[in-house]
């Protein structure tokens, strides 16, 4: 089964750069969104529907902002919208898809970028999705949380770690909270396979960023450790272009109910 996540910026804005061509191609079994910044009704759902998939759509109450959705082929056993906390679930930052033998989210982690109230929004997140996540692997033990995290966990992960050791997504609050948030049960799957620098998943839009691959690794499949045995492969795309960040893909053993 493959499963991709990505941060679209914008679900329209990434169907007008040929995201359902590239959707068709790859072909995956789920994908989960992020950053959709659209209302189920402005959109045209029969373009996945014909594509084969079911589509789960959790858009923020604020028209053009966040949101998350996940797509899938399988019909899902069960599908939980939010985190059951308001102030977040307003935003539309989290949603899970059960199926037989595992659980998918996906995730939005909010942005810290635009000053002190939102890195401070951004920290009472992290303690929240921790103890969410906690709960969840109680009664989920397979579970996949994917998408972005908006954290560059190491400095393997970040094109320039000294020029941006101030840098929202690159503090050392954030980077402890993924140093706890790992060691609680959870395998960043991509460095399971691949130990190299330089691999990323998001670039600036200022100064030829991306063509200069002086990006960030934001995105994840964050993978329980009884599911590490499943995982085959997680790989990042850098060269779709859709969106300013680009999609990753995790390929598990799965055994779909009749």
């Amino acid at each position: 089964m493959k499963i991709v996540s990505y941060n679209v910026n914008g679900i329209r804005a990434a169907m007008n750069k040929g995201f359902a061509e590239w959707l068709r191609d790859v072909d995956p079994d789920i994908i989960g969104l992020q950053e959709v910044k659209a209302l189920e009704n402005q959109i045209d759902k029969s373009i996945f529907e014909d594509l084969g998939y079911q589509v789960f759509w959790y858009p923020a109450v604020k028209k053009g902002y966040s949101g998350v959705a996940i797509l899938s082929k399988e019909k899902p056993k069960h599908v939980a919208y939010g985190m059951g906390l308001q102030v977040y679930d307003d935003e539309g930052r989290i949603i899970r898809a059960d199926y037989g033998d595992f659980s998918f989210i996906s995730a939005y982690f909010p942005s810290g970028t635009t000053g002190d109230v939102r890195q401070d929004f951004k920290y009472q997140f992290l303690d929240d999705v921790y103890g969410f996540s906690q709960d969840l692997i109680k009664e989920f033990p397979n579970l996949i949380l994917s998408g972005d995290y908006n954290i560059c966990h190491k400095p393997i992960d970040i094109h320039n770690p000294v020029a941006n050791k101030n840098s929202s997504g690159f503090l050392p609050e954030e980077r402890a909270w993924m140093d706890k948030f790992t060691a609680s049960g959870f395998d960043d799957s991509f460095r399971l396979f691949n130990q190299q620098a330089h691999q990323y998943t998001w670039w600036s839009y200022r100064a030829g960023s991306r063509a200069k691959n002086l990006g960030w690794r934001i995105d994840y499949h964050m993978s329980t450790s009884p599911m590490k045995e499943k995982i085959k492969n997680s790989v990042i795309y850098p060269d779709v272009h859709h969106s300013d960040h680009c999609p990753i893909m995790i390929e598990i053993d799965h055994k779909k109910e009749n």
